[in-house]
């Protein structure tokens, strides 16, 4: 059973495929489709809204899953810290979840390009694993940040996002794997198509692929 766009529960009989980027004996996998609240990753990141309340699609799934602790642990930091900006990132339990953390990260609106919306989302990517890092986490898994609701148009999210965590990877000493788990076949056929460009531009990357 898979989570659509606004977090409700389908059935799908799809063919579900993986691709895996292998970068100096640390790997990125590509998923889907698949439902990023079943995964087992030791963190999962969570495409948060600015005030950490919960909302709709994966924000929301992840809080319906993970049940009351993970919010109320967001509260404790918002009443502390005030809001999370955009493109940074903090770290709660996982509650109920498979993952024993939660990365929650807020991506850019998409306003057109012009108003560093690249640079935002890049740094969601980035902080996540750097918090990760910071906790020893050894694995986590992402969604597509800011492709709902938020407007950033899939192929171009892609690029940045792949490229963002093979570059911020080059630096990890904890982090070994990062998955993103995709919900639908158009978003993974984005990642994948922007995963095999990279590759083919880095001789120092391999691409291993596979249906499951």
């Amino acid at each position: 059973m898979l989570m659509d766009s606004n977090g409700l529960a389908r059935n799908f009989v799809v063919e579900r495929f993986s691709m895996r980027v292998v970068a100096g004996g640390r790997f990125v996998e590509l998923h889907g489709p698949a439902d990023i609240t079943e995964e087992a990753t030791e963190a999962i990141v969570n495409a948060a809204n600015s005030y950490l309340m919960g909302g709709g699609g994966v924000d929301g799934a992840i809080h319906n899953a993970g049940g009351p602790a993970i919010l109320e642990e967001c509260r404790r930091y918002v009443a502390q810290n005030g809001n999370l900006p955009a493109g940074r990132a903090m770290l709660t339990r996982g509650g109920r979840l498979t993952a024993k953390y939660v990365i929650h990260t807020v991506g850019p609106v998409y306003r057109g390009g012009s108003s560093g919306e690249q640079e935002l989302l890049a740094s969601c990517y980035r902080e996540s694993i750097r918090l990760a890092e910071r906790h020893g986490i050894q694995s986590l898994a992402f969604p597509s940040i800011s492709t709902g609701a938020f407007g950033y148009p899939v192929s171009l999210a892609a690029h940045v996002a792949v490229q963002s965590v093979l570059t911020e990877l080059e630096q990890a000493t904890h982090v070994g794997k990062v998955r993103f788990v995709l919900f639908d076949i158009s978003t993974l056929k984005a990642y994948s198509a922007a995963a095999e460009k990279l590759v083919r531009a880095r001789p120092q990357y391999a691409l291993e692929k596979a249906s499951t």
